[in-house]
């Protein structure tokens, strides 16, 4: 079944904490930074959590476990309970369990998430490619993971031992900067096999799945920094998404978006869940939001008026996504998004 192509941000006259019941975090780059949280995150949701809004934090890296990831929400001020805690390790933990025996040896290339994530589901980790592992599953095991677990993944896997993955994402944010994430890993042991592995992870349907599952969300906003796990996530969810710009995403990527990886919402940081969202109308031949208009000219993206820098980004998304149509903007946004400080 097709879905239609969006070719603008909505507009909301409620709140989102209001017009959504649950809010699906991503944690990495949306509440935190390196473990620091991010300006504005620790009131927003506390505000959010106040009117009634469910709070779940939905996250790709497969290394801590819930109960470390809700002690750590909590000790910045986040009260958090571990089942309001979902990872990839989770949803990969299920999806090896429903293709194994029950009991079955997993050869584990990650950290402590994913033994945890195993021993729920009935399976028994274990550390050797000699161990006669049913299944190799890899997850981000932090900075520390030494060379060697990517062998003994690479002997079982070209043994023909079925390969799974928490995720694929390509870069992890930290409070230094942009850092290799699992995807990077992954890489090691697809070059030195030539297999593929079955990933789990956001924005797969099996990530989707395990989240639905665990938090009994009826009308979810999935709240995400990056385009192409968070966004696609709740695009090949159909359900509803705000992208905040406090982490990997840059307006240029936002601009250049394909259908699936446009959001429903744009803003600043989590303080957009408290407010509504302003409407993107058509203008002539251009888009308005608040006092800027823009418009896809023949070779780069225009922009005139005044006001919030926010709008003028939305108005851009506007004329980008429906220059765009199917595909992705390719006309030059630079000038336009200088001007807004973005």
């Amino acid at each position: 079944m097709s879905q239609a192509v969006r070719t603008r941000p909505e507009g909301s006259g409620q709140p989102l904490s209001e017009a959504y019941d649950t809010a699906l975090l991503d944690l990495d780059g949306v509440v935190y930074a390196g473990g620091n949280a991010i300006a504005y995150a620790v009131d927003s949701l506390a505000v959010a959590r106040s009117g009634g809004m469910h709070l779940a934090y939905v996250t790709n890296n497969a290394l801590r476990t819930p109960d470390t990831v809700a002690g750590h929400l909590t000790e910045l001020g986040i009260p958090t309970g571990p089942d309001d805690v979902i990872t990839s390790a989770q949803a990969v933990a299920r999806l090896i369990s429903e293709q194994v025996p029950a009991g079955a040896r997993v050869l584990v290339i990650g950290g402590e998430g994913l033994r945890v994530a195993l021993r729920e589901r009935g399976l028994t980790p274990v550390e050797s490619a000699d161990d006669d592992p049913a299944a190799v599953v890899q997850g981000y095991g932090g900075p520390d993971l030494a060379w060697g677990r990517f062998a003994e993944a690479s002997y079982a896997v070209a043994r023909g031992v079925p390969w799974f993955a928490s995720n694929t994402d390509l870069t992890i944010p930290s409070g230094r900067g942009i850092a290799p994430g699992n995807g990077a890993a992954v890489e090691v042991v697809r070059i030195a096999t030539g297999k593929e592995p079955q990933v789990a992870g956001k924005p797969l349907p099996p990530m989707h799945k395990e989240t639905v599952i665990r938090t009994g969300a009826k009308l979810p906003l999935v709240v995400g920094d990056r385009l192409d796990t968070d966004i696609e996530g709740a695009f090949n969810g159909r359900v509803d998404s705000l992208l905040v710009l406090t982490g990997v995403t840059d307006g240029a990527q936002l601009l250049a978006a394909p259908p699936q990886h446009r959001p429903t919402f744009v803003d600043a940081d989590l303080r957009g869940l408290l407010t509504g969202q302003p409407e993107v109308t058509a203008d002539g031949d251009g888009f308005r939001c608040g006092g800027f208009t823009a418009r896809a000219g023949a070779d780069r993206l225009e922009l005139e008026g005044d006001g919030e820098p926010l709008d003028g980004l939305r108005a851009l998304c506007a004329a980008a996504w429906t220059a765009a149509g199917e595909g992705s903007c390719e006309l030059d946004g630079g000038k336009a998004l200088a001007r807004l400080g973005l």
